[in-house]
């Protein structure tokens, strides 16, 4: 038995902070894989937010849900997809939000769908600001995942500056842990930051 890809130990560190009844925001909705697992684990009385910059992202996204929720019924949270930068993600979730959000997911790089254009990729300052806000909506326990891709071009200094921000905050605020393939530097990893209570 391998080791679990990046993908699903984002995907389970988030399900154990977020349960039935919570708020989760995706960061970087791309075609909706986060959003749905996000919507699944926070449950009808749930909410989640997405945000995306490209309309053929929430498209994708909005259809992945669609499907779900023909094969779930009402199982999921009911959610909401912003197309806007995850830099505004601050200001953009209802006012009550901040301090109450158990989980927020990253999935950095370019949308992965064979008709996108992957010369629009996450951008290091507005991904840093993201990050800023993400952490001032989470409750006490609550999570930050980031899913790095240092493999394409901007990517690695995206990764770095990700890292870079999580290793300086203060251990009173929130720690934070990698999960990494260390053979190979270009593979996709994981940076994880918890919220102190």
């Amino acid at each position: 038995m391998g080791f679990i890809s990046v993908l699903s130990f984002a995907h389970k560190l988030t399900a154990e902070r977020l349960s039935a009844g919570g708020r989760a925001i995706d960061a970087t909705v791309g075609t909706g894989a986060d959003t749905l697992a996000l919507a699944r684990a926070a449950g009808p009385r749930g909410a989640v937010c997405g945000f995306d910059i490209q309309a053929a992202a929430l498209r994708l996204a909005e259809e992945r849900l669609r499907l779900a929720r023909d094969e779930a019924g009402a199982a999921l949270a009911p959610v909401t997809l912003l197309l806007r930068s995850h830099a505004a993600l601050l200001e953009s979730v209802p006012e009550d939000w901040p301090g109450t959000v158990s989980a927020v997911m990253f999935n950095l790089g370019y949308l992965p769908s064979a008709e996108a254009d992957k010369s629009i990729i996450t951008e290091t300052a507005s991904t840093l600001a993201a990050l800023d806000g993400a952490l001032a909506v989470l409750r006490p326990g609550g999570i930050i995942t980031a899913v790095l891709y240092p493999g394409h071009g901007g990517g690695a200094d995206e990764a770095a500056a990700v890292e870079a921000w999580a290793a300086a905050l203060p251990l009173h605020a929130a720690q934070s842990v990698i999960y990494r393939q260390l053979q190979r530097a270009d593979a996709p990893y994981v940076v994880a930051v918890e919220k102190k209570k």
